[in-house]
């Protein structure tokens, strides 16, 4: 059922009367909350909310059992999300940037199915211990926060390949990202570091390291290391 861009304060009741829909596109209306009967949609598999005005998340989304392609709830105005998330282990897509949200709840460690997690432009702080939980995960967006450090079980995340941590805080390049032999694209942008850990060289499929925007010192040799390989290297 498509009501994109359809003029919208409120879900037509007609929704609820189509147990059957498969895909939910509610974007870009003028919605303050959607009812708990979404749950009642057994059969959706994707559910796009994002550029509204909500401000909460109905829980029952999380008792969706076929909710396994995309959830986006970007462009909002939600200050957190229901730890109901966390049933949807099958869930491969979820955007949750843009949004006023100073905390992901840790039950999100358990979404183990997620390959792509957005949440960009937020007012995180810190991210849940158990993120390493998420052994699919490949893409990891994280811009525009106020993350200062990342999780010791960061290092679980063996099949990420692409990483946005630009306009944070980091002090330092955080070590857990060492252990990840698959990354191949880290954005560092405008942070606070001040150097270049000699560990950098270690990850053996890097392909990108963007550092622009930071004061970074970086001991010789090290670079031409990393560009000697084929890595680009923007500073």
């Amino acid at each position: 059922m498509n009501y994109w861009r359809a003029g919208l304060d409120s879900v037509p009741d007609e929704v609820w009367r189509h147990p059957e829909t498969e895909v939910l596109l509610l974007a870009d209306n003028r919605l303050t909350a959607v009812s708990e009967r979404i749950g009642d949609l057994t059969r959706l598999h994707t559910i796009d909310l994002g550029h509204n005005l909500l401000t909460s998340v109905p829980a029952r989304i999380g008792t969706l059992p076929e909710l396994t392609r995309f959830l986006y709830l970007h462009d909002n105005r939600l200050t957190e999300l229901p730890d109901t998330l966390g049933a949807l282990g099958r869930l491969a897509y979820l955007n949750v940037g843009e949004n006023r949200l100073t905390a992901l709840p840790p039950a999100l460690a358990a979404m183990t199915g997620l390959v792509e997690l957005r949440a960009q432009d937020n007012r995180l702080t810190a991210l849940p211990d158990g993120i390493g939980g998420l052994s699919a995960l490949r893409e990891l967006w994280l811009r525009g926060n106020a993350l200062t450090a990342l999780p010791d079980s960061a290092r679980d995340l063996t099949e990420l390949r692409e990483l946005e941590l630009r306009d944070n805080a980091f002090a330092h390049v955080p070590e857990p990202l060492r252990a990840l032999p698959r990354l191949r694209r880290l954005d560092l942008r405008a942070n606070r570091l001040r150097e270049l850990p000699a560990w950098i060289t270690e990850l053996p499929a890097l392909e990108k390291l963007d550092l622009r925007w930071n004061d970074v010192r970086v001991a010789p040799g090290l670079l031409d290391e990393l560009t000697g390989r084929g890595c680009v290297v923007l500073r």
